[in-house]
């Protein structure tokens, strides 16, 4: 039964991202970053937010005009700063950290990035420092981490994973599927030598509030100015500006959100709710970044019932989760201990508190959420 309904769900298979949750809108017209920031809330919803290098690519193709235009980035400098992971999807947890004692401390003064050693406790250090680094490599079920025995700064590391496999390591549970081999491989090097990883703080906020890690700083950028631009070059490198000065400008626009998922509020088994989205709609909803889990929470606030089925499904015989239209599970919101690998379970979105994500038995009824494109 699991094998078969496996092949009968990639033989159904719709890709429900094919179309987005968002759209960018590029103005030609000439404002400074809080005239644009006002411009975009009034026509649209707010100057353009970057979650992950799709999104930045996708904000791109929007115009081929050259020069510069501004983003919904700006340095709130009177805040505290904030860590973030650099891939994007992996959200920093303050609960689940690996501090050496003491830090972080900034004790040779401003000290926004990370390191390890080969005891894999984190320090902050200077990011215009150069050192060693790990990258992580999503796509290679077999040799993920990588330790590259190049010097760089932090933004350089960083450009250099991007570039060559997924991104710098980050999030606990990488460094804990990580941590012998690391181990053996600083030590082969030098055991006290120093590791750049994923993991910076700065006070850069984007103007509709979210907090999304995603950064696409030039080399030996941002600067000192406070507001972001983007590089109209083909490059889409975001370096900073006087916030007064007048440049075009990026929204975003979700107004078309409703016309894309919507939620049945009918009490299906998992696989009923597959077949009844297929039939009536596209599919299951899928979940791929932050934007589109917030998007769907939107929607799963109205349910009838206590959880809604999302387009998540475990097979017991591959042994692993896959999205129904396709898409690699590499963002997730799973509860803590929400999670359970087993035969006949499906995911479920939490309707209320954090719409985090759970695993259920698939015979549970639930409303659920269909994608319409």
């Amino acid at each position: 039964m699991q094998w078969s309904l496996f092949l009968l769900i990639l033989m159904g298979q719709w890709s429900f991202f094919a179309c987005h949750l968002y759209e960018y809108h590029f103005v030609g017209e000439k404002k400074t970053w809080y005239e644009a920031q006002k411009y975009c809330r009034e026509n649209y919803t707010d100057l353009a937010t970057v979650s992950n290098m799709a999104d930045m690519k996708r904000l791109s193709d929007t115009t081929v005009q050259q020069g510069e235009a501004w983003i919904g980035m700006y340095n709130q400098t009177q805040s505290n700063r904030t860590w973030h992971w650099s891939m994007p999807g992996v959200e920093f947890n303050e609960s689940e950290t690996n501090w050496t004692s003491g830090e972080p401390n900034d004790i040779g003064g401003v000290e926004n990035c990370v390191f390890i050693r080969e005891d894999s406790n984190w320090r902050d250090g200077p990011c215009e420092c150069e050192s060693y680094f790990i990258c992580y490599d999503e796509n290679n079920a077999t040799d993920k981490y990588h330790l590259i025995k190049e010097k760089k700064k932090w933004s350089a590391a960083q450009e250099y994973c991007r570039e060559r496999y997924t991104d710098l390591v980050s999030g606990l549970k990488q460094f804990q599927d990580m941590s012998q081999k690391l181990a053996v491989d600083i030590q082969s090097v030098n055991k006290d030598m120093w590791v750049w990883i994923g993991l910076f703080r700065d006070s850069w906020m984007w103007s509709d509030g979210s907090s999304f890690s995603f950064r696409n700083w030039d080399l030996n950028k941002p600067g000192s100015k406070k507001c972001a631009m983007t590089e109209l070059n083909g490059s889409g490198k975001w370096s900073s500006d006087d916030c007064n000065e007048t440049k075009p400008f990026f929204c975003y626009d979700v107004s078309s959100m409703t016309d894309k998922v919507i939620l049945i509020k009918e009490n299906k088994t998992w696989e009923e709710a597959l077949y009844y989205c297929r039939e009536n709609y596209s599919d299951l909803v899928s979940i791929t970044n932050p934007h589109q889990q917030r998007w769907v929470q939107e929607r799963a606030k109205n349910a009838s019932t206590d959880f809604v089925w999302l387009g998540l499904r475990y097979t017991c015989t591959l042994d692993f989760w896959f999205w129904v239209s396709n898409d690699v599970v590499n963002y997730t919101n799973w509860a803590p201990g929400g999670t359970t690998d087993d035969c006949g379970m499906s995911g479920a979105m939490d309707r209320g508190r954090q719409h985090q994500w759970f695993t259920k038995p698939d015979n549970n009824k639930f409303n659920f959420i269909c994608s319409k494109c």
